[in-house]
């Protein structure tokens, strides 16, 4: 079909984090779904150079030329930089392209809106440029330049991988980079957005930028220190090198990375330990909360009317400050749903959904 105008659908899945929020851009295991919110890239390929791109979610429109260097207007300016890092990889695009994008995901909200979109456009780029098929692998890596790299923003891989992908996930970094889908039987979840505007940057930076400081510093001045092995229990060795505020950061730092640990061995395991598994979630809020306080007063009341009304646990989603939470209610989440709206949050019934796809 090289050559012919071209109708190409494609839609891609938000994200939760279930385990290990905080942790992929540390390097440490992460364990994220993605759910059935989705969302859609939809439109043709044409004469011309231009791109033409209707987003009536946002009210915005977006025009740049194929035939000119593509120079960045902001940060964030994902559908240009999907053009530059596709060409840099070797494709190229004989015709332009108009398309609308559509979507159900909480925009802002920390349920990975931008790189389900990112996701969505690079896989929508390499139908439009006859490339064939990418993996879902190979559109993730590809979203991670785009988006990560390309900006220099402060997140990991988690969203791109687990978006492209589908399903759970685990994604782990140490001593090599792995990723496994796991299969866990998990039904619906409550996802509840708190209308709290997020500053995903300054979060992830506070938060990032202090544990690598702490760890930066131990690693220089003892060189048997590293975040990926050294035991929780451990920890107190280099109580004097750090202030009480560094030790708690590094003592949630590692015990969520445990947490994680322990979650992944639970989801490979039959029948699945419900109870035991959303306890471990219920302490990594506590940790999220408390210790690396990204929570806020509204997604706390969101999430203990959840569990009042049923939900076996939950915790905040995402960088924090702000945007959604979610809780697992497999036997009433009308129940749970109306409570999160009580609370003032929009409620959403979800469950894990499938990864980037080209849709009829």
């Amino acid at each position: 079909m090289t050559g012919e105008h071209r109708h190409i659908r494609i839609s891609t899945p938000g994200r939760i984090c279930l385990f290990g929020e905080h942790q992929d851009y540390l390097h440490l295991p992460v364990i994220p779904a993605a759910i059935s919110l989705r969302i859609s890239i939809e439109g043709e390929t044409h004469e011309g150079d231009r791109v033409e791109l209707d987003l009536p979610d946002v009210g915005e429109k977006i025009s740049f030329s194929l035939a000119e260097p593509i120079v960045y207007t902001g940060p964030q300016d994902y559908f240009r930089s999907g053009v530059n890092v596709l060409r840099r990889a070797g494709f190229r695009f004989p015709r332009g392209i108009s398309a609308v994008v559509r979507g159900e995901i909480p925009i802002n909200a920390g349920t990975s809106s931008s790189s389900a979109l990112t996701v969505s456009w690079i896989h929508f780029l390499s139908i439009a440029a006859d490339r064939g098929i990418l993996s879902p692998e190979v559109i993730a890596k590809h979203a991670v330049t785009a988006e990560v790299e390309e900006f220099g923003e402060p997140g990991g891989q988690m969203d791109q991988y687990s978006t492209a992908l589908g399903g759970i996930i685990h994604l782990s970094f140490y001593p090599e980079q792995r990723l496994e889908r796991l299969s866990a039987p998990l039904t619906t979840f409550v996802l509840g957005n708190s209308r709290q505007p997020k500053d995903t940057r300054k979060i992830l930076s506070r938060v990032k930028d202090g544990v690598r400081a702490i760890v930066g510093r131990l690693q220089r001045d003892h060189d048997a220190f590293s975040l990926f092995t050294v035991r929780y229990e451990e920890l107190g060795r280099w109580q004097s090198d750090l202030s009480g505020a560094e030790m708690a950061l590094l003592r949630g730092t590692v015990r969520n990375r445990d947490i994680t640990m322990e979650a992944h061995s639970l989801l490979r395991t039959a029948p699945l330990n419900v109870s035991r598994l959303f306890a471990l979630m219920n302490e990594h809020q506590t940790i999220l909360r408390d210790v690396l306080e990204i929570s806020t007063p509204k997604i706390d009341r969101m999430l203990d009317a959840a569990l009042e009304a049923g939900a076996v646990g939950g915790k905040i989603n995402g960088s924090g400050g702000g945007g959604c939470m979610f809780a697992y209610a497999p036997t009433d989440p009308g129940a749970v749903a109306e409570a999160i709206r009580r609370e003032g949050g929009d409620a959403y019934l979800v469950t894990i959904g499938e990864g980037t796809r080209v849709d009829p």
